[in-house]
């Protein structure tokens, strides 16, 4: 904790404080540390112990569901010869369907908690959404640091490179023809000397500038080829097309890239966004099919739902153990990240730890670790203005041949030094210990707090499905059968067979009394 106090204008939040207070066994059911070492078996054993709490409920879970469905189906059994003796005694006091009393009572409390069941899940995926949304915020904010101070770095190889290349120009062209044209005056071919001997200077200067070590050598080599080329001061790249490592074999590059971690942080946020959402719309096709079949009294709907709910049960649960995992893992991180970065080798191969502490912590009281090298190379360069311009008033009215070569000179030097000064403002640590401040934000507060609203939201849906899966049973023989559903629809009819003889109280209510058949006429049917 003490060393956040170093990081302005971050401190960790406190759900951080809390999941970060959290005991840690391994296991071994012996007690760990919490501090962040991702690649620590100790430390990743610590996870799975917290992990396997979810599993450990998944299991809960599936008793408590078998001893409901055995329930129902020891009751369903032993009910059958209770049940026909109470359809005769609640005959007369039914409704339609033969439900009444007792049984109706339990009917009717098995369906309630079936809805509020789905209710429940309905809440839990709208908690779900808004976790999902605000991950994704966070997600998109770290991105955009990151790209933001792949921006700047890129801007800094870029601005070192096209200052090098400059002056070596400008050594190996307009120089060395100035030497030979001032053979013959030793003044002006000890200035001219003394030019060359400074730009050798500012280039072993700048070389040794170096928060990554990155293609710049590469491109000094193809460039210091070109001779004769102009030099003109470098505007950087926007963020959107600023160069990025992108290694084929998807390892993490060493040292590490910013905009690597960008483009790999973005294709994973799109997979985890979009599974999220599918994960959600299952949950809510389930529940919306799940009220429909109770409404419907649709027995394949319910039993197709049952399956879909099985699936979205198993997936709740263990989503929630991989978001326990992530949710400790961040709130370790976020205690203390500057301890995390400094000490990673993944971050501090190719560059000194007193640079990486100067970006991280930016205090006001710190000197940057380039002042020396940068106001060396100032001083260089202000000197070999100076001989220039004693060369440009001296030296042109006795060789005028030597002006061509000394505006050159003279432009590379302009050229330079624009860039040199773009070059001491973005090695100032405001830029990017803002975009690390940034992404910090973006990741421990919308980041985190959107895991624990995913979390909130897989806990739910997995005790809404489990008590759906306990209820659909009951719910379900509730739903009268398909012979009683033929016997209560012809209940107030008579037999079909016999159903076109004429009823007394058909008689009795076109002629408006009681009337008899014509025996007669019945017996002249039946002789034919």
């Amino acid at each position: 904790m003490a060393a956040m106090t170093t990081v302005p204008s971050y401190s960790p939040s406190l759900w951080v404080r809390v999941c970060h207070a959290l005991p840690r066994l391994d296991l071994t059911m012996q007690m760990r540390d919490n501090i962040f070492i991702p690649d620590s078996w100790e430390y990743q054993q610590t996870l799975l112990v917290l992990s396997s709490l979810s599993a450990i409920a998944l299991v809960v879970s599936l008793l408590v569901v078998l001893s409901f469905l055995i329930h129902y189906c020891c009751c369903h059994r032993g009910d059958r010869g209770e049940g026909s003796e109470e359809e005769e005694e609640d005959e007369d006091g039914s409704t339609g369907h033969g439900y009444s009393g007792k049984k109706g009572r339990g009917i009717c409390c098995v369906t309630w908690v079936a809805v509020a069941s789905v209710t429940l899940c309905c809440v839990a995926i709208g908690i779900g959404f808004y976790g999902n949304s605000e991950a994704n915020d966070g997600m998109y904010q770290l991105t955009s640091s990151l790209l933001t101070a792949n921006y700047t770095l890129a801007s800094i190889d870029l601005l070192i490179s096209d200052t090098i290349t400059g002056l070596q120009l400008s050594v190996s062209g307009p120089l060395s023809t100035m030497e030979e044209l001032f053979t013959g005056s030793k003044p002006f071919l000890v200035s001219t000397r003394n030019c060359r001997r400074l730009s050798d200077n500012v280039i072993n200067l700048l070389s040794s500038i170096s928060l990554a070590q990155s293609g710049i050598d590469a491109g000094m080599a193809n460039d210091s080829g070109v001779s004769g080329a102009s030099i003109i001061p470098l505007t950087p790249v926007p963020p959107s097309v600023a160069p990025t490592m992108v290694p084929t074999n998807g390892l993490m590059p060493s040292p590490f890239s910013p905009g690597w971690a960008a483009n790999t942080l973005m294709v994973n946020e799109d997979y985890r966004w979009l599974s999220y959402v599918l994960l959600l719309l299952l949950d809510l096709i389930v529940c919306l099919f799940i009220l429909l079949g109770l409404a419907k009294q649709a027995r394949w709907l319910l039993i197709l739902m049952t399956v879909l709910a099985w699936l979205a049960l198993f997936l709740s649960w263990g989503s929630l153990g991989l978001e326990t995992a992530t949710v400790v893992a961040l709130s370790d991180f976020c205690t203390d990240p500057n301890t995390f970065v400094l000490n990673s080798t993944n971050f501090n191969t190719g560059t000194s730890s007193d640079v990486l502490d100067y970006y991280l912590s930016c205090g006001r009281r710190m000197n940057s670790p380039f002042q020396q090298v940068l106001t060396q190379s100032q001083r260089a360069l202000s000197n070999i203005h100076t001989h220039l311009s004693n060369l440009d008033r001296n030296a042109l009215t006795q060789f005028p041949k030597a002006e061509k070569s000394l505006r050159e000179v003279q432009q590379i030097l302009n050229s330079t030094e624009g860039n040199f000064h773009q070059l001491v403002a973005l090695l100032n640590c405001r830029g990017l210990n803002k975009d690390y401040i940034d992404s910090l934000k973006g990741l421990c507060y919308d980041g985190m707090e959107g895991l624990l609203y995913l979390s909130l939201y897989s806990f739910l849906s997995a005790l809404a499905f489990t008590a759906i899966l306990c209820s659909l049973p009951g719910a379900w023989r509730s739903f009268p059968s398909e012979s009683e559903e033929y016997e209560d629809s012809d209940s107030e009819s008579e037999d079909p067979f016999t159903s076109h003889q004429y009823s007394p109280s058909m008689l009795t209510g076109y002629g408006g009394g009681q009337s008899h058949p014509n025996p007669a006429h019945s017996r002249n049917l039946y002789s034919r």
